[in-house]
């Protein structure tokens, strides 16, 4: 690696040779050699060397199967190391050429500086983006996250040795005591379980998103505020009022629900009180601090108003506040653990919290101590605007079907007929008619089956809380204007008191296709149009469309609904909020957040970012507080930057050659995948898909339909099963057949021009360049060889072939012909894992051979040591679905 990275190489070194120690003192030299000896060839073979390449294939499937577990444990520790080091580089004092070379958000605010000073960009027009900036993260509740949370705080804490470990004035004994604390940590990760014992729970996954919040944005969302203001009143010369919030944080975990049968509303109505408790606890601990203090006596008679005749009057008030949150606590851990309590539930508003704390802060500025309410006080503030009381809402999501159901069941129980017969008119006549009409459509005396009584307990959940609790109603596999208002109509019919927003998903190629025409349906619709109080939510699905289309296509038909969308808002005068369901990978949307929200249409960003952070990416970007920061600021001048300088608008002959690369890659992936009898049969082979239901990924099923073949294999298992053969074809299948297409129609000058100005389409590329930088076809050559049938192996030539053929052209068309010339980063932390990576495919491949050809099937060490190749391999990828 360059010179640039050598910090990044001393920490892996470092972490590298601890980790030998332990594995030397848990299982012996002779393991330890072992392992050496696979590495060297490893390296070797990654440099290549083909006599190497074949030697670690014969080491590591002479492998006994005592060695097994070891082996594969070691390298899937090494590169779970490798990642530490990797995170904490982005944010390392030594890293000042890397990822984070400058704050984004400072480059952003310097460039839109100089673009007001030189008279391109109107003051106003600033000041008012400014002011409406808002970023809303969603942490997802199928999490791809296959570390385990005991491991990723072991993982957080060695971040933090290594950022003491570059202080200049250590003396011998502190570095010392560093070092023994990462070898403790190294060790006790070693001598801990890999794999969870059991699948994740909702109320697990819940946990899991609340406890990266508590961990790390609690601290990095008041620090990121903090820093805005300052960078924009020095850039900008602008004063941001003290509630300015533009984060906000919302979640998925017990809320979605479509095909998770283990969300129930029993489930939801449990995380919302987990959620309060959590935050309520973190809030306590801030009005402690704040107790301690706040020992002043002079006050506002806003503040002595409050606290009464007290001699101290804002501990008065803060000790008051205090106590009422600790009893509400003590309520909500009761009834969490379903014991009896005499505590009571106090706080049931934010406000409760906010206003005495308000009170305070104005107190301190009128009598001059700004200085003493810019701290933590200030902070507090931040958190209540930005975490509110449960620290993130929640979104509901269901399948349109499940809603469906809903009206078939009643409709035939009122003697109306089956609604699911129905034609489009006539539901929305009947719905209409229905959300206009005052009395109860549903009978008391009804009794629903099991499936109809669920979806309506879910509205009753949401009925009893308030208007702050939730973020969207998302409606998955929405295709028509009635599947909006038949959530609208069970929601009135729960009787919940205020407007909870609804957002179809469109998720395939033709719902995609055909979103605008559908919301122009609705907004066509009297009562829609007053009820929806002039913003409309949309949700554009990335993981389903790739997977229905392939990557080029689903990419194209994803930009043009949005570009149609922001059209349609634009003509009726509605606020367009465009909600992002990203993964973290190539296949489900996934790409650097600057580089995706630069390529997204014109305009599609003035209602602000509503985007999903999924899985693994959760860790990667927010796990650390100072990574959490960085990537709020990346989000953030990305937003400005798009809104206030915007992409340009594809020539038409763009839009025409992009059709082409749609139609004609589209129709490719599905010939293949849809088509091509020998697919499913290779697929299954070619990858551990099957033994991947072992894995405990997350609380939902990997199928929406357990009896159902590849078409009902979520996004997610799909996308995971393809990054362990590092075929990643999801990814890239089709891309190769439309820019030839593309090619021979329209020429190399004219795909030349798009890359250089036209962000989609070098993003595209971009991220094409990504993928084939991680994929490997004498990997993928190795798990046909060992592992399917010779008539099946003929379709794994021709598709290795294509990845060829595919990396060549993408090379030609990049700006240096080389593969991330643009990313050297991105391009070293590929290479800083591959070496170890490999032998992990390779000894997964032996693990399949071994468990397939088994009559009793796999089990003991030889499962254990396929879960954690397939761990490994994850790392080692870092996107896994």
């Amino acid at each position: 690696m360059s010179e640039q990275y050598a910090a990044l190489r001393g920490n892996v070194n470092l972490l590298g040779q601890l980790l030998g120690q332990t594995i030397k003192d848990a299982q012996g030299q002779a393991i330890l050699d072992k392992v050496e000896e696979i590495r060297a060839l490893s390296k070797s073979s990654r440099s290549g060397n083909e006599d190497d390449r074949q030697a670690l294939i014969e080491v590591l499937h002479a492998l006994s199967d005592e060695e097994l577990l070891p082996v594969a444990r070691s390298f899937n520790h090494f590169l779970n190391l490798a990642n530490v080091a990797e995170q904490f580089h982005t944010v390392s004092r030594f890293n000042d050429v890397g990822f984070c070379q400058l704050n984004p958000l400072t480059q952003t605010l310097k460039t839109l500086t100089a673009k007001a000073k030189e008279g391109q960009l109107d003051s106003n027009h600033l000041a008012e983006t400014l002011s409406k900036l808002h970023i809303n993260l969603v942490l997802t509740a199928h999490p791809t996250e296959v570390t385990r949370r005991t491991m990723i705080n072991k993982q957080v804490e060695l971040s933090e040795c290594l950022a003491s470990l570059e202080r200049k004035d250590n003396l011998e004994q502190e570095r010392t005591a560093i070092l023994n604390r990462i070898a403790q940590l190294i060790s006790q990760a070693w001598h801990t379980d890999d794999i969870r014992r059991s699948r994740p729970t909702p109320i697990d996954e819940a946990k899991w998103g609340y406890a990266v919040i508590e961990n790390s944005l609690w601290h990095a969302v008041p620090r990121f505020l903090r820093e805005f203001s300052e960078q924009v009143k020095e850039h900008l010369s602008l004063e941001l009022p003290i509630d300015y919030s533009p984060i906000e944080f919302t979640s998925w975990m017990g809320g979605d629900r479509d095909g998770n049968p283990f969300v129930t509303a029993q489930v939801t109505s449990e995380v919302l009180d987990h959620g309060r408790w959590m935050a309520l606890n973190l809030y306590i601990q801030d009005l402690k601090t704040l107790c301690a203090e706040l020992s002043m006596s002079d006050a506002s008679d806003e503040l002595i108003e409050l606290a009464g005749q007290e001699f101290e009057p804002y501990r008065a008030v803060i000790k008051k506040l205090k106590v009422q949150v600790a009893e509400t606590v003590a309520h909500l851990g009761a009834k969490i653990k379903n014991k009896r309590s005499d505590s009571q539930d106090l706080i049931t508003d934010i406000n409760q919290i906010k206003h005495p704390i308000e009170v305070c802060y104005r107190s301190l500025l009128k009598c001059n101590m700004k200085v003493v309410a810019d701290g933590l006080l200030l902070d507090l503030l931040h958190r209540i605007n930005s975490f509110g009381l449960r620290l993130a809402k929640l979104d509901v999501r269901q399948d349109s079907d499940r809603h469906s159901d809903v009206f078939s069941e009643l409709t035939r129980h009122l003697g109306l007929g089956d609604y699911n017969q129905w034609q489009e008119q006539d539901k929305q006549a009947f719905l209409l008619t229905e959300l206009n009409s005052r009395r109860p459509l549903i009978p008391k005396n009804w009794q629903p089956s099991p499936e109809v009584q669920e979806v309506l307990d879910t509205f009753d959940v949401i009925a009893k809380q308030d208007e702050n609790t939730f973020g969207l109603y998302i409606i998955s596999m929405a295709r028509t204007a009635s599947d909006i208002l038949a959530v609208q109509l069970l929601l009135k019919e729960s009787g919940c008191q205020f407007d909870l927003p609804v957002a179809p998903l469109f998720e395939t190629l033709d719902d995609l296709n055909a979103g605008s025409d559908v919301i122009t349906t609705l907004l066509d619709n009297v009562w829609y149009r007053g009820h929806i109080k002039n913003t409309q939510n949309v949700m554009i699905g990335y993981s389903d469309s790739a997977k229905d289309a392939g990557m080029m296509a689903a990419g194209w038909a994803q930009y043009e609904a949005m570009d149609k969308l922001v059209q349609l808002a634009d003509e009726r005068g509605i606020e367009l909020v465009l909600f992002h369901g990203r993964g973290g990978t190539v296949g489900r949307g996934g790409a650097p957040a600057a580089q995706a929200l630069h390529s997204q249409p014109p305009g599609s960003l003035k209602g602000g970012l509503r985007v999903t952070e999924q899985g693994e990416m959760i860790r990667f970007k927010f796990g650390l507080p100072d990574v959490a920061l960085q990537s709020l600021n990346i989000y953030a001048g990305a937003v400005l930057q798009s809104n206030l300088l915007p992409p340009p608008e594809p020539k038409q002959e763009w839009r025409e050659v992009m059709k082409l690369i749609s139609e004609q890659s589209c129709e490719h992936y599905r010939n293949v995948v849809r088509h091509d009898e020998n697919f499913v049969p290779y697929f299954r082979m070619a990858t551990p898909e099957l033994e991947l239901s072992k894995l405990p990924l997350g609380s939902r099923p990997a199928k929406r339909n357990p009896n159902g073949g590849v078409e009902s294999l979520r996004a997610i298992p799909w996308i995971f099963a393809w990054s362990q053969n590092r075929l990643m074809l999801p990814a890239w299948l089709g891309a190769l057949t439309g820019l030839k297409a593309a090619l021979d129609k329209y020429g190399l000058e004219t795909l030349h021009e798009m890359s250089l100005q036209w962000p989609f389409f070098r993003a595209r590329l971009e991220m094409l360049e990504m993928v084939f930088s991680k994929a490997d076809s004498w990997l993928s050559e190795h798990y046909d060889n060992a592992l399917v049938e010779d008539m099946y192996k003929p379709l794994g030539v021709s598709l290795r072939k294509e990845l060829e053929e595919a990396i060549s052209l993408v090379q030609s068309l990049s700006p240096q012909n080389s593969l991330l010339a643009d990313q050297p980063w991105i391009k070293e932390s590929i290479a800083l894992r591959n070496p170890y990576t490999d032998p992990l495919n390779v000894l997964q491949v032996e693990l399949l051979r071994r468990a397939r050809s088994s009559e009793k099937g796999s089990e003991g060490d030889i499962d254990n040591a396929l879960m954690i190749t397939m761990t490994g391999i994850a790392a080692g990828m870092r996107n896994t679905g």
